[in-house]
């Protein structure tokens, strides 16, 4: 089993910064890629980006630029750090593992670019 417990969400103004965590326990092996994904109220979960297990990194074209992930292997932890950050970046974000053929999910923390 693999848990997964993501933290630094929170109400942050227009042009602010935030650093999401997702630090996984478990049985993990060193070879997995994590993804960043949110959800706003009334939309579909989308990808936001994501890291392969050699640290290669993508991003939707809404975040580029402006967020970047990171990971710590030695903590099993993968970081989004946002930076710029819009008010239709408000969701809640989620970090997502994928190990050979299986995913977990995070639980999910909340992020509000408001004013």
């Amino acid at each position: 089993q693999v848990q997964l417990v993501e933290s630094g969400g929170g109400l942050v103004q227009p042009g602010g910064s935030l650093r999401l965590s997702c630090a996984a326990s478990g049985s993990i092996s060193s070879i997995y890629a994590m993804g960043w994904y949110r959800q706003a109220p009334g939309k579909q979960r989308e990808l936001v980006g994501a890291i392969t297990g050699s640290g290669s990194t993508n991003y939707a074209d809404s975040v580029k630029g402006r967020f970047t992930i990171s990971r710590d292997n030695a903590k099993n932890t993968v970081y989004l750090q946002m930076n710029s950050l819009k008010p239709e970046d408000t969701a809640v974000y989620y970090c997502k593992l994928t190990m050979l053929t299986l995913s977990y999910w995070g639980q999910g923390t909340q992020v509000t670019v408001s004013s």
